[in-house]
């Protein structure tokens, strides 16, 4: 497969500026002709090799910055909501939406938003909510999507707040961190109680107590010293971050604060030095980095696919949780690969076969309908309630990397990955997926004309052109 064109103008064009260089100066640092960057910042032509070289001898710029971000990311929202069947049969060409996204930012952002607002609208007249005869009808994000697209397009990677609570971790010595920061709480008069109690944590005030709940696993209760350390430690830290995220809702902003204490929790408890260190070391072996810092396997997922770190960035990693419906609860890809924005994740994925094999790890290579081929790990992750007749909660997660990285991974051992018949066909979601033959289609693409046969009958009652 021919190697895709790499058109960056926007970013270009905030480096530029960032320096404070005139465009003539900026071209002749990259060695090339005004007219030539002029028509690059445009993205009127890609991003040439020569300028992704000189843009890290002359600058030491990350050139892994520009193939990631926002773009690839807007591009896909913007393709699954033009699949909603509100709009025309006809939605515009891929090339069309990668100029919107790295030319015009701010009207895809819009753009997502009136979608969203619409899809808001609609399910709550489906629903018969009286949303609409309010006083205030001005459709706003829900708060959990809000907090979702925050973290979304930050990469996951909060750098304020990341380099903070290294700053933590490093000074717990020869103590575990978790006991490092239950010491911390001591010399605030706070004093930390596990007892039997459904909650998993409950802070009094008043008495300075900190109630953990018994039942919940030990490094489940760890996390948790964490999160409350951050938010009585951190406050102004994560108030400043929450006042640049300009969030909508006051609802909002507290799930987001949550959210920011527990990426506080989780950076502390794998500090990003020593755990990018030891992620390379052990191969990304995740049992070996869950037993090293003392975390779940879901922790160790999830803090894997936060290392964006700038000049010190870890493998691109997608990370993905899913319930029994196939329903995302959370989701994040340094990678190509995004995760649909509404409904579930493709069924030929080998995250929702991790609920019929507890405890194992399963392997899968895949490949996206754009010709490019991952390796995907998937594992359930079910949580106990802790006492007879309590409601177990059951998830999966899935972690994977575009092959190319797959000789940093020890799963990725004894695989044939030249073999092209080893990896399963998987899309993003059926609405926008090209495939023509996929047995477990749910509905038909909308980009693709239907022809239907009522004397023919296969898996599926139509066929694609």
């Amino acid at each position: 497969m021919p190697a895709q064109k790499l058109y960056a103008g926007a970013k270009l064009r905030e480096t530029r500026q960032r320096l404070g260089l005139t465009q003539k100066d900026f071209a002749a640092k990259l060695g090339v002709s005004l007219p030539y960057l002029n028509q690059m910042e445009n993205n009127n032509r890609p991003v040439s090799t020569t300028v992704v070289l000189a843009l890290a001898q002359e600058f030491g710029f990350d050139v892994t910055e520009l193939s990631t971000g926002d773009a690839e990311r807007m591009i896909s929202d913007m393709r699954e909501a033009l699949a909603d069947p509100v709009f025309a049969d006809d939605p515009p060409p891929l090339t069309d939406l990668r100029l919107t996204a790295s030319n015009a930012p701010a009207l895809a952002r819009a753009f997502l938003e009136l979608h969203r607002a619409y899809r808001q609208t609609h399910e709550r007249l489906a629903s018969l909510d009286e949303a609409l005869g309010r006083e205030d009808s001005r459709m706003q994000p829900s708060p959990w999507d809000e907090v979702r697209d925050f973290f979304h397009y930050c990469d996951n990677y909060i750098d304020a707040v990341d380099r903070a609570a290294e700053r933590f971790a490093s000074a717990a010595g020869a103590r575990t961190v978790p006991a490092q920061a239950e010491a911390r709480l001591a010399a605030m008069g706070i004093t930390v109680t596990v007892s039997d109690q459904p909650k998993l944590r409950r802070f009094d005030s008043e008495t300075r107590t900190l109630w953990l709940s018994s039942r919940a696993a030990p490094e489940t209760r760890g996390f948790q010293i964490l999160h409350q350390l951050a938010l009585l430690t951190q406050d102004k830290l994560l108030e400043a971050t929450l006042d640049l995220a300009r969030f909508q809702s006051e609802e909002a902003r507290a799930i987001a604060k949550i959210g920011l204490a527990n990426y506080f929790a989780g950076a502390v408890l794998m500090p990003y030095g020593a755990f990018l260190e030891a992620a390379q070391e052990s191969r990304h072996d995740l049992e070996i980095l869950s037993n090293r810092f003392g975390a779940s396997i879901e922790q160790v997922c999830h803090r894997l696919s936060t290392l964006q770190r700038p000049g010190a960035k870890g493998v691109p990693f997608f990370f993905v949780r899913v319930d029994q419906a196939g329903t995302i609860t959370k989701r994040h890809s340094a990678t190509r690969l995004q995760f649909a924005r509404f409904g579930g994740a493709c069924p030929l994925w080998n995250v929702h076969r991790a609920f019929e094999t507890p405890t194992r790890f399963l392997r899968q290579l895949a490949e996206t309908p754009d010709g490019v081929r991952y390796i995907s790990l998937a594992r359930d992750v079910s949580k106990s309630g802790g006492s007879f007749g309590a409601p177990t909660r059951r998830f999966a997660i899935s972690l994977g990397c575009e092959v190319r990285h797959a000789d940093a991974l020890v799963y990725a051992d004894d695989l044939d990955l030249t073999n092209a018949r080893a990896y399963e066909p998987i899309g993003i979601s059926c609405r926008i997926c090209e495939r023509t033959g996929c047995h477990q289609r749910s509905v038909p693409p909308l980009e693709r004309r239907l022809k239907v046969d009522p004397n023919e009958r296969g898996v599926l009652p139509y066929t694609v052109d």
